[in-house]
């Protein structure tokens, strides 16, 4: 892995008779960068769940014959990556329970102890199960105790430690509700009489509903036939994790109040502000996520910005790989080279982060052997020196490579002609927002949430 990966996205909507479940395919197709492996889809029509999962893209698990049937006024939606527990669609979600609840999560308990003490204490069965499926079961352990959907979740709530923004669903009710420190995002939105939950607002313009509001950190949305309710669950202590701005979300969405294509650009700005004496004669991005940074950079600096490297849009991941491809030829099969526009030039190359290097090291070699003359790396973000423990799928510490080398040894083993990075005061001051709304966990190695156990894993004098 040489990018790092969201673990999931989550979608729901209710009050849309009819059309719930296909507004909830297209609101996973707007959601599909944040996981690629598996999906699912549960649909209510008030008296009993409907649900259809696989592996797999959206465009690919879902169709016609299997939408009809999941008929019903509310849905609930999942998008994920596998994690350490692999592909088998057995983990995929939503997570169904008894019959009666779904319940989908974006994020990370990086303890379960306290959830599984309390259902061992219940007799329930806990074996082989993820964060996930743990915080399911709690949820519909009171559930059979005759309580509501959002009644089990508030009983249940002190139970999750971690990150979370979940959506979960009965015959009767949609919630959603996020972690004190809305690690992760989640946002509500309305179109006519229906209310959409999502984890970011371009699901919302892809069904064609307005943004509303974000979900609170520490708040729990209740919406039923009723309509739509607000509770807190816990008292907020934001800390927003800035990887959102520098590669996951869709560069067309609003995050906390500010544009994550502005907050890009900005980053690309930083980046010449922070180091200006570099002579290039061509900026190029990275594709995809890196093109605002390069554009922002290419505006602050007056060096021509060029789409030298250009992505093969058709390259998903895939289960099937093809024999004996090296991670060269790979390469080649997604990225190739505009030879025109950067022989013999100074080429400045932006990318939004170094993960393992090996990526970075692949398209500087493609870019001199295509004739450049300097090849220059500079990153739209600080050096990521330690692992994330609140729903991002990262190599252990050990495998980063910014925690292993300095900046000149990572120069070295890329073969760049310079590396530079952005500092996190300039990430931070690139959103226009204050310092202490962040987590910065992946550039400073500090946790805004316990991560218990993994502290061990973990080395800070890095």
């Amino acid at each position: 892995m040489n990018k790092l990966n969201e673990k999931c996205g989550v979608f729901g909507i209710f009050n849309a008779p009819g059309i719930a479940s296909r507004q909830t395919y297209f609101g996973l197709f707007a959601l599909q960068h944040r996981g690629q492996e598996q999906t699912g889809i549960v649909s209510t029509n008030g008296k009993k769940i409907f649900f259809h999962k696989g592996s797999g893209l959206v465009s690919q698990v879902y169709t016609e014959k299997i939408m009809k049937k999941l008929p019903g006024f509310a849905a609930i939606g999942h998008n994920r990556y596998s994690t350490s527990r692999g592909t088998s669609s057995k983990h995929a979600q939503p997570i169904i329970f008894n019959n009666t609840v779904s319940f989908a999560h974006n994020g990370n308990l990086p303890s379960t102890k306290a959830l599984e003490s309390f259902l061992k204490k219940n007799k329930v069965p806990i074996k082989n199960n993820s964060d996930s499926e743990l915080m399911a079961k709690a949820v519909g352990f009171y559930m059979k105790k005759k309580l509501s959907l959002s009644k089990a979740i508030e009983k249940s709530y002190p139970l999750f430690t971690g990150a979370f923004s979940c959506v979960a669903l009965s015959n009767k009710e949609l919630v959603a509700f996020r972690d004190p420190r809305g690690i992760r995002p989640l946002v509500i939105g309305k179109r006519e009489n229906e209310t959409i939950i999502a984890s970011e607002t371009c699901a919302l313009r892809t069904v064609g509903a307005s943004f509303l509001r974000e979900v609170l950190p520490g708040e729990m949305i209740i919406i039923s036939k009723k309509g739509m309710k607000s509770k807190i669950l816990a008292k907020e202590e934001p800390k927003f994790d800035i990887f959102e701005f520098v590669y996951f979300s869709r560069h067309d969405c609003l995050m906390m109040g500010k544009s994550v294509y502005q907050v890009r650009k900005n980053f690309g700005k930083m980046l010449f502000k922070e180091h200006p004496n570099i002579k290039l004669d061509v900026v190029v991005p990275v594709p995809e996520t890196s093109i605002p940074a390069a554009i922002g950079y290419s505006q602050a600096s007056g060096v021509p910005f060029e789409m030298a490297l250009n992505k093969n849009r058709y390259i998903h991941r895939t289960f099937i790989e093809p024999l004996q491809v090296d991670r060269d030829k790979k390469m080649k099969m997604k990225l190739t080279i505009l030879r025109s526009v950067i022989k013999n030039k100074r080429v400045g190359v932006i990318d939004d982060s170094i993960v393992r290097g090996t990526t970075s090291k692949l398209i500087i070699k493609m870019l001199f052997d295509a004739g450049a003359k300097e090849v220059h790396f500079l990153v739209g973000s600080a050096p990521v020196k330690f692992p994330d423990f609140y729903g991002i799928d990262t190599p252990k510490q050990e495998n980063l490579i910014s925690s292993q080398k300095t900046i000149e040894e990572t120069r070295q083993y890329l073969g760049a002609t310079s590396l530079s990075f952005l500092s996190i005061d300039g990430m931070v001051k690139a959103t226009g927002l204050p310092r202490k709304r962040f987590s910065l966990s992946a550039f400073n190695g500090e946790y805004p949430l316990p991560i218990f156990e993994h502290e061990k894993e973990i080395k800070h004098n890095v």
